[in-house]
């Protein structure tokens, strides 16, 4: 299953490639060049992330640990950089992100197939979102806070997302609907975590937290997303499913 797995992974990255391909193929060769090193840190960061759920136990819980402490530091150094600005709004902001990373520890304690299944899907939003949204994006959701977001890049990332959720449904072994509400819970917690870390850089007046991965900015760029989805994951199995 691991294989078939990662064979679904790579046709993911083949279709996201060519959709790469058909944004930056009319572009100057700077962008082109950016495009492409986002890719390549993309996959490699994938197949990183991927290898710890899949080849040791333990590996992802102390990957998220890492991540978490990486993304605190990026998130509390922002603020020291701009003379502790917004006080208020950056302890409801550290309040919030506390919990989104409580919530995260408890999910980097799943079982594999848990992590495993609910990473796949994020990861698929999150690279088809952008694709659909350079490709078809008009609609501006929220111009003012990240200007990139579409109304139809969040349409396909969503779809692709809920097509891997049925593909991958198998690693869960529940009922179809209850896979579907799972993918639809992590797509709404990465879409508006990755909109509450967007507000805040805005609020603080920097493009990303740091440069630390290539085409991507800094960990909590990248991880911002996982994090609150992992978090909504933990919360539901918690709840309502403790034996999976």
């Amino acid at each position: 299953m691991i294989l078939n797995i990662y064979i679904i992974i790579l046709l993911y990255f083949l279709l996201g490639g060519i959709g790469f391909y058909l944004i930056n193929r009319n572009k100057d060769k700077k962008t082109a060049q950016n495009s492409l090193i986002k890719y390549i840190t993309y996959f490699i960061i994938i197949n990183v992330v991927y290898s710890s759920i899949v080849f040791n136990s333990s590996a992802f819980h102390y990957l998220a640990i890492l991540i978490m402490v990486v993304a605190s530091i990026e998130f509390i150094k922002l603020f020291i950089q701009t003379g502790y600005a917004y006080k208020g709004f950056f302890m409801v902001s550290s309040m919030v992100y506390i919990l989104l990373c409580f919530g995260f520890f408890l999910f980097s304690k799943l079982s594999m197939e848990t992590i495993l299944f609910s990473f796949l899907v994020l990861s698929i939003f999150d690279a088809f979102s952008q694709i659909s949204g350079q490709l078809f994006g008009h609609k501006h959701i929220a111009p003012a806070i990240s200007p990139n977001k579409t109304l139809e890049g969040l349409i396909g990332g969503a779809l692709a997302a809920m097509a891997g959720a049925f593909i991958l449904g198998k690693l869960l072994d529940l009922p179809v609907f209850f896979d579907f509400f799972i993918a639809g819970g992590i797509i709404v917690f990465a879409f508006v975590g990755d909109l509450a870390s967007s507000f805040y850089k805005r609020k603080y007046g920097v493009k990303d937290f740091t440069n630390l991965l290539p085409g991507h900015g800094g960990f909590l760029d990248r991880f911002d997303s996982l994090i609150a989805g992992g978090a909504f994951v933990a919360m539901i199995i918690k709840l309502l499913i403790p034996n999976i």
